[in-house]
């Protein structure tokens, strides 16, 4: 059941285009879109995974919560990723929590509907494989990265990979997301006081403008060459 102000899941995303039109029309037939407000619980760690999700637009943290109230975010969602579904592949209950970061639409499609469609389309089947390999690679990359280098160049990587992954405003230099500092500490692996202090410290070196939860790359190289190093 498609809501007429939004495009056919099918239309909207590249990683169904190996469905055939039966299977188009399949997924349509059992795909629901739900609205979410800022800061909203999708899912929360421990619940029966139930639905492969495809946002449609805001911007979703997945996230592991640590000891002592201290979140790890270890993954960050944009409009026309999936996500939500790896549990239900592993066999397993949700590992993690998804929350909004500002106002969502996202497509829901009943994991059972996407099982089935996986066993009977190889070439679905690959396509999962294939996302589910490149967020292993990414993870892999991530896991040294935060355990290998040093608080500059970790909170230096993280802007970094937020303005390659959500890009820029029209203004080519303010990264279109924004987050608080605790969330900016809890990708970069470190004390909401140090994503603080760092942050400040690459705003007096003239390498970010800061407005606001509003962050603007002054000199992409500069913060590109510290994320690097670490």
């Amino acid at each position: 059941m498609q809501n007429k102000e939004f495009v056919p899941i099918d239309e909207f995303s590249d990683m169904w285009d190996v469905l055939t039109q039966e299977e188009r029309m399949y997924l349509r037939e059992n795909t629901k879109i739900h609205h979410f407000k800022k800061n909203q619980i999708i899912y929360c760690e421990g619940e029966e995974p139930s639905h492969l999700i495809c946002l449609i637009k805001g911007k979703v943290k997945i996230y592991k919560e640590g000891t002592g109230g201290r979140n790890q975010i270890v993954m960050m969602i944009k409009p026309k990723e999936s996500f939500a579904y790896r549990a239900f592949l592993a066999e397993e209950r949700y590992m993690t929590n998804a929350a909004t970061v500002e106002a969502t639409s996202a497509y829901f499609v009943p994991l059972k509907v996407i099982y089935e469609m996986i066993c009977s389309n190889n070439k679905l089947a690959f396509t999962f494989i294939k996302i589910l390999s490149k967020e292993l690679g990414k993870a892999h990359n991530r896991t040294v990265n935060l355990t290998q280098k040093h608080i500059r160049g970790r909170l230096a990587e993280a802007i970094v990979n937020l303005a390659e992954h959500y890009g820029f405003d029209d203004d080519g230099v303010t990264i279109n997301i924004c987050l608080s500092r605790e969330d900016l500490a809890n990708i970069s692996n470190m004390t909401t006081a140090n994503a603080i202090r760092t942050l400040s410290s690459f705003v007096s070196e003239g390498m970010l403008s800061v407005r606001g939860r509003h962050i603007s790359v002054l000199d992409y190289e500069k913060l590109l060459k510290i994320s690097k190093i670490g």
